[in-house]
């Protein structure tokens, strides 16, 4: 049976298994250290927050995401991360999360979630594709 709610404290391993699963797929180096402060973060729910899918007891699945302000609205949800295990794909996990961090944001009075992903991610935006509109938006970063 699948279950969605907030992170935990005994999800903590589960998370970190998918957390560097996740940061492995986009090629991103993240210092171990990192892994310790970003759950702190995300356990203490103050400005990062993060859900987690579960299927009999074991995670399956994480998102993170934000609140931030918006210039023309009352602010927006920003779905940073969304990864589910690979063996676990195609249980509804992903859309579970999705629909989640949706909740909040509506609880939240916010008008807009939104996520980024990579141009050929084609499993992920054949499900977005299904639950989301795309705007036709390229996304830049600047290096600092």
């Amino acid at each position: 049976m699948l279950e969605i709610s907030a992170l935990r404290p005994p999800d903590r391993a589960g998370w970190e298994v998918l957390a560097r699963a996740y940061k492995a797929f986009y090629e991103t180096a993240v210092p171990d250290a990192d892994y310790e402060r970003t759950w702190q973060r995300l356990l203490r729910a103050d400005e990062l927050h993060g859900v987690a899918a579960r299927i009999d007891g074991s995670v399956v699945g994480i998102a993170h995401f934000l609140f931030h302000a918006n210039v023309w609205s009352t602010g927006a949800c920003y779905l940073q991360d969304l990864y589910v295990d690979e063996a676990a794909r195609g249980r509804g996990a992903a859309r579970g999360l999705i629909e989640q961090v949706a909740e909040v944001s509506r609880e939240r009075g916010m008008p807009r979630l939104y996520w980024h992903t990579k141009q050929d991610n084609a499993r992920a935006r054949a499900l977005y594709d299904r639950v989301a509109q795309f705007h036709g938006f390229l996304c830049y970063v600047y290096p600092m």
